[in-house]
């Protein structure tokens, strides 16, 4: 708590409630995000890596996955550790300038990764629907260019949140039933009324994810109408189940998105299943790495070259 505002005092410092309010979970919960944490960065950051190393991934796929993975870790980053602080120590205070700050890194990563993923489908439609022009339509530089654009779009969309947030004071309440500064649950702990940051959230929340889903799935669509009509057995049955584990990444993180992020009065919704934000904050960075790359013979290859030098 800190100075006071005629009878109110304002809420400087939060309690983050985590996930759960049995004590005997902590410990559990602790070890198993710890190690989903490490597994997260290991491979995420060992395919950056990856592909710097090798000269065969200097192309515009990889260019591509290897935002992605930075993404993820970022992502990652700005939430898991500060949980697991709270899983052992509850009474652990965190202050409305680092709150703002966990959101502000979240939201730049989650806006990256959502145009990142619209470039990685692009990127495929043209090499599967038009390979003969795909050096031309998807050069090495025209990809660096895309990717910066995902990167300063994802700074800046979050400052406009963040402006709006700096207007609100919080002097009801200092508990955050979360396990991050999440900002919806912020509005709710505000003395004044976030309607504005509300709807700012449903608007750009709207215009962002859906239009690059629905980018991502005709992408998709028109690739797999194009391997029905070209490919052998074998290539389709390879061709759709890396579509398959693609799409079903692309799912999961939209669909959760645009469950807490994109609708009426959201701002003002009951307590969101901590499941759903999950899902984006923490499993699909630990998956993409594997679900990108696993199936992928020339990440494969260039594992094993950097492995036997």
């Amino acid at each position: 708590m800190d100075i006071s505002e005629g009878n109110k005092t304002l809420v400087t410092e939060f309690v983050l409630t985590g996930l759960t309010d049995r004590p005997w979970l902590h410990v559990l919960f602790f070890v198993v995000f710890l190690v989903v944490y490490l597994i997260t960065m290991v491979g995420n950051l060992g395919l950056i890596v990856l592909i710097w190393k090798d000269p065969h991934l200097h192309m515009p796929m990889y260019l591509f996955l290897g935002g992605l993975a930075f993404s993820d870790a970022c992502t990652s980053t700005s939430i898991t550790p500060r949980m697991l602080v709270n899983f052992l120590d509850k009474t652990a205070m965190i202050s409305l300038a680092e709150c703002i700050t966990q959101f502000y890194f979240f939201a730049s990563s989650a806006t990256t990764e959502c145009f990142l993923l619209v470039m990685m489908a692009y990127d495929r439609y043209v090499a599967i629907c038009n390979p003969l022009l795909y050096p031309v339509m998807m050069s090495n530089k025209l990809s660096a260019q895309l990717l910066s654009i995902s990167y300063v779009i994802g700074f800046l969309h979050p400052l406009v949140h963040v402006s709006l947030l700096l207007r609100l004071t919080f002097c009801r309440f200092n508990i955050i039933h979360y396990f991050y500064c999440e900002i919806l649950q912020l509005f709710k702990i505000s003395c004044n009324g976030p309607s504005i940051n509300a709807l700012m959230i449903f608007i750009f929340g709207a215009f962002i994810q859906i239009p690059t889903l629905m980018t991502i799935i005709i992408s998709y669509t028109r690739m797999l109408f194009d391997i029905l009509k070209k490919k052998s057995e074998k290539g389709r049955s390879k061709a759709f189940s890396t579509c398959s584990a693609h799409l079903l990444s692309v799912s999961l993180y939209y669909g959760t998105l645009i469950f807490m992020y994109v609708r009426p009065a959201s701002g003002l919704a009951e307590d969101p299943d901590k499941v759903y934000s999950l899902f984006y904050t923490i499993i699909i960075p630990l998956l993409n790495p594997f679900i990108y790359s696993l199936r992928n013979k020339e990440v494969m290859h260039a594992l094993r070259r950097v492995i036997r030098k």
